[in-house]
């Protein structure tokens, strides 16, 4: 089902099973992870999905590519794509990793779909690897043209490097009751922060995510 999807039928089969095989299973039965493949995939879908989001969009910025770049070269659309071409269910997992639910886990799928795309590559090039890049993410890439909310923004942002969600704090609230002045921080991790006012929570929150954005160079 795999290559069918993928339109490819592997030359060495040896890098099919590698790819699908979970670390828990290596473990268990003394043979290579996916790990290394799945380290050379995640650099070949930030490079490919770069070409493509700067072939498609010539007049955007280079703020513009990253943000839409960081919500398309995710672990969600990862998994998604493990979903689409079946890896799921062909996965090798160890037995605990299996009685735990690991075959739903989104980051098993999402590090099975780098490995895949890492094996594919190894076995058929890169022309065939770009063909294949370029068609599973022609809707994802067309999904995220449109502009976000900076809170929006920073969550997705955070998520993608860090893992974690940004967390937000009212440092203080003056004026009058008719007229209210919020100073918000937010914090994501590696402690870097953000600070906005407004006069609302939403809006101080909205200038706060903004101002770290912009330290994240975004």
């Amino acid at each position: 089902m795999i290559e069918q999807k993928l339109g490819y039928k592997f030359k060495d089969r040896s890098l099919l099973e590698t790819a699908l095989t979970h670390s828990s299973y290596a473990n268990e039965f003394s043979c290579p992870s996916n790990e290394r493949l799945e380290f050379l995939g995640d650099a070949l879908l930030g490079c490919m999905v770069s070409v493509l989001l700067y072939e498609k969009y010539p007049s955007h910025t280079e703020g513009d590519l990253s943000k839409i770049r960081s919500r398309v070269v995710s672990g969600a659309n990862f998994a998604r794509y493990a979903e689409t071409t079946g890896l799921g269910e062909q996965m090798r997992l160890g037995k605990g990793e299996e009685n735990t639910g690991g075959r739903k886990r989104e980051s098993n799928n999402a590090n099975a779909f780098e490995a895949l795309i890492g094996a594919l590559y190894l076995d058929a090039g890169y022309e065939k690897t770009f063909e294949v890049v370029s068609g599973l993410f022609r809707d994802a890439i067309e999904e995220n043209d449109f502009p976000r909310d900076s809170k929006t923004e920073l969550q997705e942002v955070s998520q993608s490097i860090f893992g974690q969600t940004p967390e937000y704090r009212i440092l203080s609230e003056e004026g009058p009751p008719h007229e209210r002045t919020f100073t918000v921080e937010v914090t994501i991790p590696s402690d870097l922060r953000g600070r906005g006012k407004g006069s609302s929570k939403r809006q101080s929150e909205q200038s706060a995510a903004r101002d770290a954005l912009r330290k994240l160079g975004y």
